[in-house]
């Protein structure tokens, strides 16, 4: 069999359309993480990232916009500040196998690509389901995170696999690119390790700046290492071991968006079933002062990112706070609800709430890591003073493909989220743009500019 990224390259290369299916799949996860990002615009981080990206603004020639803005940033840089945007309210979609993956991460990148070249929409739309399917396969493939190393290593492929496509580049440059991407990019796990820093969410697109370069560079003339996953020091001798990647056959559509995971809740999405069940008992009445304890019962991988370490007890960070199994149950049965302004430093600091987290314990449940990849299950039982017991299960969360959002339920969260930052005009136009993106030749200011400073909100 042809090494991985020979395969990589000539299977991007050779889809000339995708299927409707496919790529109505795509608009909806455009629409989504633009929600992501314009929500993003109200955290202190914000102020960072557009920072970063209006620092490097081209001299001469196209740039790419930098979300919310007029301004504009070199390509690597709007790839950076605007992946940063959609990530950092951990409200975009996600993908649960071997490896977990936020396959909307690739979006940003590959919009900047769009606009500093002058790629039509459908063209876009069909990079991005490439993209989709490269991470997908790669997390279906093999484990980083049990060595260690994080998820975004494969993003540096994705990246470069869905823009090589994108530009049509040829078999060679675009191996080449893979290359140059994979070898520089082998980060760590510790970035969603114990407290978390606001660069949790912008580490993928770390990796997506380094891969644009990469494949501009391979453009350049410049040739990669290869084989990178094969070679005598390659990625499965260094990291991972050897391991079979599976890719449909040339010229098919890319499918694997259609069996990712949008997100109804800004948490971690082993979470995400949890919270839908704390929702349901705060429903019932039930309230903190009457809880004596909560057991929560979930997967091996919930347990091990969101649930075991002991700052997940007492998050000093937006970006722990939302990786925690105990804070998000707990915040969710307090108001009815999680939505970004839980995350903000006085609902995560407040006293009560602290103290109340002491009172769940979490465990793994045999049978519901057995399920993991089909199912996503956590069981609350929540032991109430006085002795009454009431307990509530969820498997397939809202946003699963087995319980699917509707096109109008994802406008509903881009209008929740746009709220006071654009106006209901500018909202309308956008999802009608989203919507009719096949048809769209020009790109260069897809959103509207927004008339707040960026990291208006303290938390």
């Amino acid at each position: 069999m042809k090494p991985k990224a020979e395969r990589i390259a000539e299977y991007c290369l050779s889809v000339r359309e995708i299927s409707s299916a496919a790529e109505h799949e795509a608009k909806r996860r455009l629409l989504d993480s633009f929600a992501c990002a314009i929500g993003a615009w109200r955290m202190p981080v914000a102020t960072s990232l557009v920072a970063i990206g209006e620092r490097a603004q081209p001299t001469s020639g196209k740039g790419a916009q930098i979300f919310g803005r007029r301004s504009r940033a070199l390509l690597e840089y709007a790839a950076f500040c605007n992946g940063g945007l959609v990530r950092t309210l951990d409200f975009n979609d996600t993908y649960l196998a071997k490896e977990p993956a936020h396959p909307s991460d690739n979006i940003a990148p590959l919009l900047a690509v769009a606009q500093v070249y002058g790629l039509d929409g459908r063209t876009l739309l069909r990079g991005i389901a490439l993209s989709y399917e490269i991470q997908c396969r790669l997390c279906d493939a093999n484990s980083l995170r049990s060595r260690g190393i994080d998820h975004v290593v494969y993003g540096a492929f994705s990246v470069a696999a869905g823009a090589g496509a994108m530009l049509g580049v040829k078999r060679d440059v675009l191996l080449h690119a893979l290359g140059l991407a994979g070898v520089c990019n082998f980060a760590t796990r510790q970035t969603r390790e114990g407290e978390m820093a606001n660069w949790k969410a912008s580490a993928f697109s770390n990796a997506a700046r380094n891969s644009l370069f990469a494949l501009t560079a391979a453009m350049d003339g410049m040739t990669g290492p290869n084989p990178i996953f094969e070679g005598v020091k390659g990625m499965e001798k260094v990291i991972t071991g050897a391991f079979d990647l599976m890719l449909p056959g040339n010229g098919e559509s890319p499918e694997m968006i259609l069996k990712t995971y949008i997100k109804p809740f800004p948490v971690e999405y082993h979470a995400q079933s949890a919270v839908e069940a704390a929702i349901r008992l705060h429903a019932k009445g039930i309230k903190l002062d009457d809880v004596e304890e909560i057991v929560v019962r979930t997967h091996k991988a919930s347990y091990e990112i969101i649930g075991s370490q002991p700052e997940k007890w007492d998050p000093m960070s937006k970006e722990t706070a939302d990786h925690s199994l105990p804070y998000c149950i707990a915040v969710a049965l307090r108001d009815g609800t999680v939505d970004e302004r839980s995350f903000y430093r006085a609902t995560y600091r407040d006293p009560k709430l602290l103290a109340f987290l002491k009172r769940i314990k979490v465990v793994e449940d045999a049978d519901f890591t057995a399920a993991y990849g089909d199912k996503f299950a956590n069981h609350l039982r929540v032991a109430l003073k006085g002795g009454r017991v009431v307990e509530d299960e969820s498997h397939y969360p809202l946003g699963h493909p087995k319980n699917p959002m509707t096109d109008a339920q994802i406008e509903g969260k881009f209008h929740l989220l746009a709220e006071g930052l654009l106006s209901d005009r500018e909202q309308k136009d956008f999802i009608a743009a989203c919507w009719s993106l096949e048809k769209t030749g020009d790109l260069s200011s897809i959103l509207p500019a927004i008339k707040a400073d960026p990291g208006g909100v303290e938390h």
